[in-house]
This record gives C-alpha cells, sequence and structure tokens, in this order.
C-alpha cells in the first residue's frame, strides 16, 4: 500500500527496488500529484487511484478499504524507506505477529533525515508513549508499518491526519495485540524537502496520545 503525493523522483527509484514476489497486490494511493507520478504510475502498471479526501489519514483509510490481501504493509516510496524491511515484515507477520512496527532507532540504525529538532522530538514522543502506554517502542513517528488486515476493523480509526500510523499503533498495545519491532535505517528523502510541517505534526502528536490515553 503506497501513499504520495508529487513523488515522481522517489517513485522511479524506490519502486523498481520492491520485487514483484514480495507482494501479491499493489495499490498506490495519490494526493492529487502534478508532477508526472500518476502517469508514471499508469505507464508502470501499477493499480492506482486519487484520494477523495485530503491528509494521509484519509488516504491510508481509503487505501486500506481497497486492499483484499491479508497482510497489509504502508510504503512512502520517498527514499526514505529501505525496500529490505517489506519482506521481513512479511515473515514476522505470517510468524504470529499483528502489528510490525520499524525502527529507526534500534539495532544500531539511525534516521539520516534528522535534525536536532525532529531528532529530540522523536526521543520526547517515544518516550511518552512508552510513559502513558504498556509498550516500550524505540521509534513511534516512523509509520512504517505491517499489519494482519483483519485487526484494522476492530481498531476503528477514521482520523485524517498523519497520526494514523500512531493510532494505530496506540489501539493495537490498547487491544493487546502482538506488536514486533524490527530495525531499518532512514535514508535522506529523493526530490525535495521533507513535507512534514513541524509544529502542526507535533501537535497533532500531542492530541493523539492524550485522546487515545483516555478515550
Amino acid at each position: 500500500m503506497v501513499f504520495e503525493v508529487n513523488e515522481v523522483d522517489g517513485m522511479r527509484a524506490m519502486m523498481p527496488q520492491i520485487k514483484r514476489e514480495w507482494y501479491d497486490e499493489l495499490i498506490v494511493v495519490d494526493g492529487g500529484s502534478t508532477d508526472g507520478t500518476i502517469e508514471y504510475a499508469k505507464e508502470k502498471g501499477y493499480s492506482i487511484f486519487i484520494q477523495k479526501e485530503r491528509g494521509v489519514g484519509a488516504a491510508l483509510n481509503e487505501a486500506v478499504r481497497k486492499v483484499s490481501g491479508d497482510i497489509v504493509i504502508i510504503y512512502a516510496p520517498d527514499g526514505s524507506f529501505e525496500v529490505d524491511q517489506i519482506p521481513i515484515i512479511t515473515e514476522k507477520i505470517r510468524a504470529g505477529y499483528d502489528v510490525v512496527n520499524v525502527s529507526r532507532y534500534m539495532g544500531g540504525n539511525k534516521s539520516h533525515d534528522d535534525n536536532i529538532f525532529t531528532g529530540t522530538a522523536n526521543w520526547i514522543f517515544t518516550k511518552i508513549a512508552g510513559l502513558m502506554f504498556p509498550f516500550q517502542f524505540t521509534d513511534f513517528l516512523y509509520t512504517y508499518l505491517g499489519f494482519r488486515r483483519e485487526v484494522i476493523s476492530g481498531l476503528n480509526i477514521d482520523n485524517k491526519e498523519r497520526t494514523w500510523g500512531q493510532i494505530l499503533l496506540l489501539r493495537a498495545v490498547k487491544k493487546g495485540l502482538k506488536i514486533i519491532e524490527i530495525p531499518g535505517t532512514e535514508y535522506k528523502r529523493i526530490g525535495g524537502d521533507v513535507k512534514v510541517p513541524k509544529i502542526r505534526a507535533g501537535w497533532a502528536i500531542v492530541k493523539t496520545l492524550m485522546q487515545e490515553k483516555f478515550s
């Protein structure tokens, strides 16, 4: 399940690295690209649709409803997600885990995209999540995730913001689902600057933590 907007450079670099034997179905959800991303996806034969509502969460909600496979992996083709984690995620879920969270900060890995602000914020929010909920994440914010499709209906995620992945993790913890983290390095994104508005994103995470703790 690939989500993107205006990522033609990243798509050209990363999508050919995803081996055909790794998936039964590949869905691309596009946020209204104008840089040739849609044309590239169609040229390569990928199943692509334009999301109806704005927001990362809206894109993921719409994509999940279209997925037919038993295992779902969220992938951003901007160069920051290593493709090598895809078969490992699948292997872990087949071994019995419900949710697999890729962590940039375990096993000697790191984020090459961090600066002093984002690195500190990641550390703080991850620690807070561990204090508020009974699971010690090493990376709460990456949103490189895999999960059993069947678990989504029980989590009732309808958030349209970019904290969709964090809501999934927290609700999976509250439901007592079987969660595992695996290491993965985050590389510099391809084709421009990070699109996440820092202050707005930080506030959204605070709201998510509070809402999930007291709901």
